[in-house]
């Protein structure tokens, strides 16, 4: 230390012979700064002195148990997703449940029979259990459009089902996208519920036939309910609002509920609700189209082909374009098992190589737009299963595809400024989410 002190003060009396005089205050500064420093570092006390001032003290404290909550056993709660090709046993055992006499109780109640034949992929299934899996309780959504829940619990050391009702909380959410192949591709893209894409069909589809109208590069905006139970989605409800651009022309509907009824109105409170729809099944391909002369495949000669040919699934489901009667329901030469509809007196539909009826149809029998009349089959004239379908006015054949369906009656004046008032903020979220393709909760 005092080496370096040294070297210091010779070179602070080599400046001042060198440097004006001025320099000096400076130098003095910074010779008091060192020299404090040194006394602070002298003056710290050293491990010896510290050592002199330590002492041990050892105490005995005393534990306190608490005797009320060693006293409960710990349970588990365990949520897990049905995947598909799960087994009941298989689920039990991800949600950590090693019980075989809750097994055998679950296999042998008649109340608890559900669990087995409605394990649909997707559903949240929630279990409790104790440390050493015991199965104290279990929820399992059911099937159906009563929103209801099979419940499980042990009490006084039995276990007890039971179906309880599902206390749902509705939530907004928003979404958009593109269409590349298909609707239902674009929908899967951004997780959008079946049962959304299914309504988007269903409300455009007076103007966009699903079937063949899509382009690639399509865009829809939707907002939506969904209904959720303890956080958890459990289904998706109506949709609110929802924007189509199909071939660069954009279509709006908003859902209304008026004094005078309910449905999906435009901005300007137009009925987006056509007489007719454009296609009787919801998601299908045309394999032959509407034609004058066609080389019919089971005679070899060409005929004329006035309808549309929707090729499905033997027992796809056929709906009623429109509101109507029944004229005719039974087989019919070429045509096989046969539907006639008859329409606002002039106006009459065929759905023909029907595979069945729907239950209860009969002639003189009254239905509405999109109620299920029969399925898709192969009786009579045809090659491969497909829905023939027919549109006439004063039994002159029509283009279905190309025809002006009429529409709806709109809103009365009377109630625009009521429905604009509810109509303008769902604008606003679609504007707002056109283009975005993220899910926004409110």
């Amino acid at each position: 230390m005092n080496t370096e002190k040294t070297r210091i003060l010779a070179q602070l009396h080599a400046i001042r012979e060198n440097r004006p005089r001025h320099f000096w205050a400076g130098a003095v500064i910074a010779g008091i700064s060192l020299f404090s420093m040194m006394a602070a570092f002298g003056t710290a006390p050293d491990s010896a002195e510290i050592k002199a001032y330590q002492r041990m003290v050892v105490e005995q404290l005393p534990l306190e148990l608490d005797t009320g909550r060693a006293s409960v056993s710990r349970d588990f709660v365990r949520e897990e997703r049905i995947q598909r090709g799960d087994t009941v046993a298989a689920l039990l055992s991800r949600l950590g449940v090693q019980d075989e006499q809750a097994f055998a109780y679950l296999r042998q109640q008649p109340g608890t029979q559900p669990l087995f034949r409605q394990l649909r992929p997707g559903k949240v299934v929630s279990a409790r259990t104790s440390e050493s899996g015991e199965l104290l309780a279990l929820t399992f959504p059911l099937n159906g459009a009563k929103d209801n829940v099979l419940v499980i619990q042990k009490r006084d050391g039995k276990l007890l089902a039971g179906e309880e009702a599902q206390a749902l909380i509705p939530q907004v959410l928003m979404k958009s996208g593109e269409i590349r192949s298909s609707l239902f591709a674009a929908t899967d893209a951004i997780d959008l519920p079946d049962s959304i894409a299914t309504q988007i069909a269903d409300i455009f589809g007076g103007d966009i036939d699903f079937q063949r109208d899509l382009r690639k590069g399509d865009r829809f905006s939707v907002v939506y309910e969904m209904l959720f139970n303890q956080g958890l989605p459990v289904r998706a409800g109506r949709i609110l609002a929802a924007e189509f651009v199909n071939n660069g022309k954009t279509s709006r509907a908003i859902w209304y509920e008026g004094k005078d009824g309910q449905g999906y109105y435009t901005a300007e409170g137009k009925n987006i609700r056509k007489a007719f729809l454009r296609s009787p099944l919801e998601f299908s391909r045309i394999t032959s189209g509407f034609t004058y002369s066609r080389f019919h495949p089971i005679h070899k000669t060409w005929r004329a082909h006035k309808g549309v040919d929707y090729g499905a699934p033997i027992g796809t489901r056929v709906k009623a374009t429109g509101d109507g009667i029944v004229e005719f329901v039974g087989k019919r030469g070429g045509y096989g098992n046969l539907v006639v509809l008859r329409h606002q007196g002039r106006y009459t539909t065929y759905y023909g190589h029907l595979n069945g009826f729907a239950a209860g149809m009969r002639k003189g029998m009254r239905i509405s737009q999109g109620d299920i009349i029969g399925y898709v089959g192969r009786t009579g004239w045809a090659t491969g299963p497909h829905l023939h379908y027919e549109f006439r006015i004063n039994d002159v054949h029509q283009n279905p595809l190309a025809i002006t369906l009429p529409g709806a009656p709109p809103l009365a004046p009377q109630q625009m400024a009521e429905f604009k008032r509810h109509a303008d903020p769902l604008a606003y979220r679609l504007d707002r989410i056109r283009g975005v393709n993220l899910a926004l909760l409110d």
